[in-house]
């Protein structure tokens, strides 16, 4: 664990180096501070990535759904933000970070589905405590073979709020120019497609993994390319009532 600290530890002083346009003696990290430069991206920004692999690397889990959604925000919702400000998206357009951020939100709760056992093998888990509590098991015993029908129980209310931030970020790829728009309703399609075929395989969904076929992306790919042509996204079922900023550490978290 503590070369793991190290490690992130490093990636903060890279950063910091790269986005005050110092030497880093690193190619990735060079390239990192000019696209930044380029693109007015912030420190605050990359560090809120950086915090998702400080949490991975302390062996973090999650008490609560709010936690397992302020790491998903680390993971990939910061991502997401950082993507839509290269995309040419303005700091101050919040509606369409908000969308940004829900992108990713998305993307790691199917991730999450997906990886259930595989994590657990290595000692991890995403899943609220209190979701595991609530089915009378202490973290690990989620991913034994003969909970997997119990563990399935659990991928509906995992799924519709991955379903629920998939729909709100949709509404913010409208802003989007085309060719970008095209690339985000593809990548929300596969994704979202990933969470569904867990849910729908039931306690088989980890005896293999998981996968979205060639054809399949090519077909969610070419069903996008309509969407974004339509660029009429349905709302989500319930009204949007957060932000970017409900997602952040509280103090002290």
């Amino acid at each position: 664990m503590k070369d793991a600290e190290d490690r992130v530890q490093a990636l903060r002083v890279l950063t910091k180096r790269a986005f005050e346009e110092q030497p880093t003696a690193d190619a990735a990290f060079d390239a990192f501070g000019l696209v930044a430069d380029e693109c007015g991206l912030t420190l605050a920004e990359a560090n809120d990535v950086i915090a998702g692999f400080a949490l991975d690397a302390t062996r973090w889990t999650p008490n609560t759904e709010a936690d397992m959604l302020r790491y998903c925000y680390h993971v990939a919702g910061a991502v997401g933000i950082m993507m839509a400000r290269i995309m040419g998206v303005h700091p101050d357009d919040g509606e369409t970070l908000d969308r940004a951020c829900d992108l990713g939100l998305a993307f790691q709760m199917a991730n999450i589905a997906r990886d259930i056992v595989e994590d657990a093998e290595a000692d991890r888990c995403y899943l609220p405590q209190k979701w595991l509590e609530e089915m009378g098991w202490q973290q690990g015993e989620h991913a034994l073979p003969e909970n997997r029908f119990r563990l399935a129980s659990l991928m509906p209310r995992l799924i519709a709020l991955m379903e629920k931030h998939e729909a709100a970020a949709k509404l913010g790829a409208r802003k989007l120019r085309f060719r970008q728009r095209w690339a985000v309703l593809s990548a929300a399609r596969i994704y979202g497609a990933i969470g569904r075929k867990v849910l729908n395989r039931g306690q088989l969904a980890w005896d293999t993994r998981t996968r979205v076929s060639a054809p399949e992306k090519m077909w969610h790919m070419v069903a996008a390319f309509f969407e974004a042509v339509r660029n009429r996204p349905p709302p989500p079922a319930e009204p949007i009532t957060w932000s970017r900023h409900d997602f952040k550490p509280l103090a002290g978290w």
